[in-house]
């Protein structure tokens, strides 16, 4: 039953980086194309590279807890 519970929340952090991965791509795409408008909004694109930082913060600690302490 252990061992059920383990992969169960293994698979839905793996869900979860997969999603956190794909919201931080799309606020690239959000970003790139903001930036290429005849007057970009410095405002909003400064929001958004924040949020996409958080993002990145989010995405790494989610990997960190995937990923086994390994001391070499």
């Amino acid at each position: 039953m252990q061992a059920d519970n383990s992969n169960d929340d293994r698979a839905r952090l793996e869900r979860d980086l997969a999603h956190l991965r794909q919201e931080h791509r799309d606020l690239d795409d959000a970003i790139l194309a903001l930036e290429h408008l005849g007057s970009p909004d410095k405002l909003q694109i400064q929001r958004l590279k924040k949020k996409k930082l958080l993002l990145k913060d989010e995405i790494t600690a989610l990997s960190d807890r995937l990923t086994p302490d390994i001391i070499a």
